[in-house]
């Protein structure tokens, strides 16, 4: 599937700030805000397919992304990566909070350990990544946080108890961050994607049988793609949306 074909023309210039850009909806992402003229920072742990992405984007953009690796559980060193990443970019207004991993575990198996370590990959960075980049949006006049639930947590997976407490606690966190950064023009809010079926969800999670069972439940009789995040994402970060804050986004085809 294409990246959309609209254009978001307050979007060029700015700068944005994506988690996890490396692959998957991440790199979907890094695509289509730089295809708009934006210049994107991103940060992700795995180095070999986030150089390949600024390679690929190199000759197709205006400005080349910035790849920053770093391992977001290391919430100590978080603030100093997103001060970096706007220095690169030369402002920073939009932060997109996608980074996240969705172990399967068995109830019998989840440890406190293992309970802390999904938290730590998938909620706790979320806080402390919004919360340095607050000041940089303050700089900037105002600006868009979008957070990556997901519907995950309304299906009643039971392989999946940690996931899904972080994907339910981003939405409780979007809204209060909502309510307290909202008089300063700074908007939060979350998207919900449904079954996106990424070369990693094929490799570990998703098969062919997995998909049409999803394909049932959904209104759309369409699979959800990297791609399809995008396009809700720009118009969350874009003016088009500015007088939304503190809402959910559900993108799964008509399941929810």
């Amino acid at each position: 599937m294409a990246l959309p074909a609209a254009k978001f023309h307050d979007l060029k210039g700015r700068g944005v700030l994506i988690t996890g850009g490396g692959s998957g909806i991440g790199a979907a992402l890094v695509e289509g805000f730089a295809r708009q003229g934006a210049r994107v920072a991103f940060i992700d742990i795995a180095e070999t397919p986030s150089r390949a992405l600024v390679e690929q984007l190199r000759l197709a953009v205006d400005h080349v992304p910035v790849f920053i690796q770093a391992d977001l559980r290391d919430a100590q060193s978080i603030a100093s990566i997103v001060d970096r990443a706007a220095a690169a970019i030369g402002s920073l207004s939009i932060l997109v909070n996608n980074a996240a991993r969705d172990d399967r575990q068995p109830l019998e198996d989840v440890t406190e350990a293992s309970w802390d370590e999904s938290q730590s990959v998938n909620l706790r960075h979320i806080f402390f990544t919004s919360q340095a980049a607050v000041p940089h949006m303050r700089r900037a006049g105002g600006g868009s946080i979008i957070n990556f639930s997901s519907i995950a947590f309304m299906l009643n997976m039971g392989e999946i108890p940690a996931y899904a407490t972080a994907k339910a606690g981003i939405v409780g966190l979007t809204k209060s961050l909502a309510g307290r950064l909202g008089p300063e023009d700074i908007r939060v809010n979350a998207v919900l994607p449904g079954m996106v079926v990424t070369e990693r969800q094929k490799k570990l999670w998703i098969n062919e049988a997995a998909i049409a069972g999803m394909l049932e439940q959904q209104c759309l009789k369409h699979t959800l793609v990297a791609e399809d995040m995008v396009g809700p994402c720009l118009y969350l970060a874009s003016d088009c949306s500015a007088r939304m804050t503190a809402q959910t986004m559900i993108i799964d085809g008509g399941v929810f």
